[in-house]
């Protein structure tokens, strides 16, 4: 269902992956990758919400550091995408998202954003910072952020038996953004990706219809 295409961003131009809506509702969402890159998982997400009505464009927001990455979710796939984004950093990923919301909002639709761990974190950060309605899927570096004040709504999802995220970090999220919408699961980490070994498709299934239901109360 999608396909390749090109962004212009502050950095240089970057790669993505977009699907257009099967039943437009005039609504789109920028997806957000983990540290694996725009992979074969991230692809199927942006199909899925094309599938659902919202157009998704995904950046490959590791083009600035290394083009095309695509990494296995194993060792030495979390090692080298670690060290990918520590070297990119937030505020390029950021940079990368505000112009993938600005292509989808130059064609009229309502933009919001979703990620996926460190892209949860990110999506989080464009709630903050570019003013998206965001979902941020058990987003482990948000810590240090959590007292920029959200500017949209806002959807956390956390998985209960997250060895990265401990209870005490998910409780700052609830105490230092009361306002968002705040759901945790029996999972682990990464319970939305069907390529890891914590993937639990009942909390996958569920999250993924409040994600959808978010977006359509929430993009106007």
């Amino acid at each position: 269902m999608g396909q390749w295409t090109e962004l212009d961003t502050p950095h240089g131009r970057i790669g993505a992956w977009r699907a257009d809506a099967a039943s437009p509702t005039g609504r789109a969402v920028v997806v957000i990758q983990e540290i694996f890159g725009v992979n074969a998982h991230i692809r199927d997400v942006v199909d899925r919400f094309a599938a659902a009505g919202l157009t998704a464009l995904a950046p490959c927001v590791l083009d600035p550091v290394e083009p095309g990455v695509e990494l296995e979710y194993d060792e030495a796939g979390i090692a080298r995408g670690r060290a990918l984004v520590a070297e990119l950093g937030f505020e390029r990923a950021v940079d990368a998202v505000g112009a993938a919301a600005e292509t989808l909002r130059r064609e009229g639709l309502a933009v919001g954003a979703v990620g996926f761990c460190w892209g949860g974190t990110v999506a989080f950060l464009a709630n903050t910072r570019l003013g998206l309605p965001a979902v941020s899927y058990y987003g482990g570096r948000s810590v240090p952020f959590l007292d920029e004040p959200a500017r949209a709504p806002l959807l956390f999802h956390f998985g209960e038996r997250d060895p990265i995220i401990p209870p005490e970090h998910r409780e700052l999220h609830r105490r230092k953004q009361p306002q968002a919408e705040f759901h945790v699961y029996p999972a682990g980490h990464g319970f939305h990706c069907d390529r890891r070994g914590d993937f639990d498709p009942e909390s996958a299934a569920l999250a993924w219809t409040r994600t959808l239901e978010f977006f359509a109360r929430h993009l106007r």
